[in-house]
């Protein structure tokens, strides 16, 4: 069962309709990333094209990708890079539109870009430019965009097709993409929508979560790493067998940065998180130099060479703080150990999806073409995005999963 949550408002039919408004060949659903690819692509291939949208600015999302620059792809892409229930799913996909296909989009149209960490590639002005692109392609092509638009009922009508009746009109086609998007940033406008149409269509969905987002912690956790809010450092963090380094960021609630939002795609609730909080180096060598040069140094001290000093008091017991490096004995050491390489705390939960860059889970990929993205049981209707269970890495990841799903789509309407 779906959650009342904002964005779409709707009132799905199941009913099948006689009569026809406004005829297209291809009605989209969601003016984002995807949507957007899919329709300029629908329209460059003469097909009549009507992309619709409840908010009234098309690829919000775009706009806030990459603190405003756009994480718009990654130099890395591959497979490997995807959770789902179907792994081999996005394979064809992102062969077919590749991260070098959208980087040839940007020259073409003149809009400069760089890289950062990780392969991670940005737009060196703003989204807008991108986003701009992105319309001036669908409109360029012929596709006509709707936004604001309140969709009260979508079904299929006798004659075959699909009827949408919104709040601009009533408007039938042939073939109807679902490009909604998921629950994530729902301070923009994202919902349920394209999950409802889903299951109204007998269209599995897979269970939901937030994903790339800050995890909150317990209460006595909090209390001890609320007051280190702000504090950024070099981390490990392993979590569901797999394992990120990234900068991890203290906040008033838990913990952030971008370590912990790749590992939230892997964390499950009640999982402990494993923080290696000195990965560059380890505290034995770190024990040995300075037992050799200041062995009467305070262990407090010592770790504030390596860590900021608020995060290394945190980190020591009080039965530590005024120990000197030669008092140490072997139990304080595997304490320290554990303090620094083997942090282990269990988070109470995640931010949600007000803040969450991604949705975890989603229609389910068994019931869709690899190639095509139409379901296998309702002919015409169509999944991209990321309404369907497919979730990137942090990094350009999703945003180019959009672009291949949509363009792919594209070329079947």
């Amino acid at each position: 069962m779906l959650h009342q949550l904002p964005g779409w408002q709707i009132s799905l039919s199941r009913s099948r309709f006689s009569s026809v408004k406004t005829p297209f060949d291809v009605i989209i659903i969601g003016a984002g990333a995807s949507g957007l690819v899919c329709a300029a692509e629908a329209a460059r291939r003469r097909r009549s094209t009507l992309l619709l949208d409840h908010g009234d600015k098309a690829a919000a999302k775009v706009l806030l990708s990459g603190g405003g620059k756009c994480n718009f792809t990654n130099y890395n892409i591959a497979a490997e890079n995807y959770i789902s229930g179907n792994p081999h799913f996005c394979k064809s996909a992102l062969s077919r539109y590749t991260q070098w296909d959208f980087i040839g989009a940007l020259d073409e149209g003149g809009i400069q870009w760089e890289e950062r960490n990780h392969g991670q590639l940005f737009a060196s002005g703003s989204a807008r430019e991108i986003q701009e692109m992105l319309l001036n392609k669908a409109r360029t092509a012929g596709a006509e965009l709707k936004t604001g638009v309140k969709i009260s009922s979508v079904g299929q009508m006798s004659e075959g097709g699909f009827l949408v009746s919104t709040s601009r009109g009533d408007f039938s086609a042939d073939s109807l993409v679902i490009a909604a998007g998921g629950l994530s940033l729902s301070d923009v406008g994202a919902g349920p929508f394209g999950y409802r149409i889903a299951e109204q269509f007998g269209i599995p969905v897979t269970p939901l979560s937030p994903g790339l987002v800050p995890l909150t912690l317990h209460k006595e956790d909090k209390q001890r790493f609320a007051p280190l809010a702000g504090i950024a450092v070099d981390a490990e963090v392993s979590a569901g067998g797999m394992s990120f380094r990234e900068n991890l960021l203290f906040t008033h609630r838990g913990l952030s940065g971008p370590v912990i939002l790749q590992i939230s795609n892997y964390w499950h609730p009640g999982e402990e998180l494993v923080i290696n909080l000195l990965p560059e180096i380890t505290l034995e060598t770190i024990l040995e130099k300075a037992k050799s040069e200041t062995p009467k140094s305070l262990v407090r001290g010592l770790l504030s060479r390596y860590l900021p000093k608020r995060l290394a008091a945190a980190l020591l017991p009080a039965e530590l703080t005024e120990r000197s490096i030669k008092s140490l004995n072997p139990s304080h050491l595997q304490i320290l150990e554990n303090a620094v390489h083997r942090l282990s705390l269990k988070p109470n939960g995640t931010e949600g999806y007000r803040t969450a860059e991604v949705t975890r889970g989603g229609v389910s990929l068994d019931s869709l073409s690899s190639k095509t993205f139409e379901t296998r049981t309702v002919p015409g209707l169509y999944f991209i995005g990321e309404v369907l269970d497919v979730t990137g890495w942090l990094g350009g990841y999703n945003l180019q999963w959009a672009w291949s799903s949509g363009w792919c789509a594209g070329q079947f309407v």
